[in-house]
């Protein structure tokens, strides 16, 4: 990070910055410890009463007093993508949310309201794009009050990392007391090079709906020793063109070594549930599923491909990275406290 002009370390920015990306540099001093130099990158969430407040991509704002700062500036509101199909935040959001689509929805002004009987976040939390017609205040009420009636929490869903996403928002929801309780990455990358890898798909069978194997593998969200509800099948079938993918295991049981789905939405293909069990790892089934499924999207004219991964799922962070796969924007989920 370059702050200097002639050899000085400068603060160039101010509080009418707000709503900018910013980089700061601030002097840390701790009883009994030596001062040391931190730096962040996000944005101005805010400055008021000599305290700045920043977002970064974590979702999660970072306070520092003005006296601490040692230098600042104004820098790109995105970075330049090296790799990957170009796309806007906007686009991707909306495409992510046709492919799990929730049992029930409201609008509030241009904001949704999504529920599915608490089967995953993604269905059951407030997807805020643009102007949710209310001041911020009345909106998170209305919120509350929307999903108590359901027996559900309150969630709302943000991002941050990229051009136009929410870092004020997140902010925002911090104030009112609102907690990020999870942080994912949102991921894309070019889709043919997925569907060229040299994968051994003949044991990958595609259909279009799930059966009793496939949701017998899908453990994350199951009960066990219960059937999936309604809201599961539900949500699980949505989107324009869904594909679901399984690998037969090898017990007695029934229950599949691999498991994938896929959404084909225009340009994009976006994969999802992809999970293999514990005993049949390490054998490129991962690979097999999602080489399978993005042969299937490239002959329905997909070109550019998506997935969420969880920010500490290290394992299949490795997997996405060699296929090509680079980081769009974070995003998180705030509950209300």
């Amino acid at each position: 990070m370059e702050f200097t002009i002639s050899g000085r370390l400068e603060v160039r920015m101010t509080a009418a910055d707000v709503g900018k990306r910013v980089s700061v540099r601030q002097l840390i001093s701790a009883p009994g410890e030596a001062p040391k130099f931190t730096d962040t990158v996000g944005v101005l969430t805010s400055w008021d009463n000599e305290v700045l407040s920043i977002t970064p991509r974590s979702g999660e704002s970072v306070h520092m007093a003005e006296s601490s700062l040692v230098a600042g500036k104004v820098v790109p509101s995105a970075p330049a993508r090296r790799r990957g199909p170009a796309a806007s935040f906007d686009e991707l959001a909306r495409v992510a949310a046709r492919a799990w689509q929730p049992v029930e929805s409201a609008p509030l002004g241009d904001w949704q309201l999504r529920a599915a009987g608490g089967f995953t976040r993604r269905a059951n939390s407030v997807l805020p794009l643009g102007d949710p017609g209310l001041p911020l205040d009345a909106a998170l009420k209305h919120i509350l009050r929307w999903y108590g009636e359901r027996g559900l929490p309150a969630y709302i869903q943000t991002a941050t990392g990229a051009q136009g996403t929410q870092e004020q928002l997140c902010a925002a929801l911090e104030e009112h007391g609102w907690r990020r309780e999870v942080s994912a990455e949102v991921r894309i990358g070019a889709l043919a090079p997925v569907g060229d890898l040299d994968a051994d798909v003949s044991a990958v069978r595609l259909t279009r709906g799930t059966d009793d194997a496939w949701l017998s593998r899908y453990q994350r969200f199951a009960t066990p020793g219960h059937a999936p509800g309604a809201e599961v099948l539900k949500v699980l079938g949505s989107g324009p063109s869904v594909w679901f993918a399984t690998v037969p295991g090898e017990s007695a049981d029934g229950v599949p070594a691999a498991i994938g789905r896929c959404v084909v939405d225009g340009r994009w293909a976006g994969f999802m549930a992809v999970e293999v069990g514990p005993e049949y790892r390490r054998r490129g089934l991962a690979t097999a599923v999602m080489t399978a499924l993005a042969r299937k999207a490239l002959d329905e004219g997909a070109s550019a491909s998506w997935l969420q991964v969880e920010a500490d799922n290290d394992g299949a962070r490795g997997l996405y990275d060699g296929m090509g796969f680079a980081t769009h924007h974070g995003y998180h989920h705030f509950r209300s406290a």
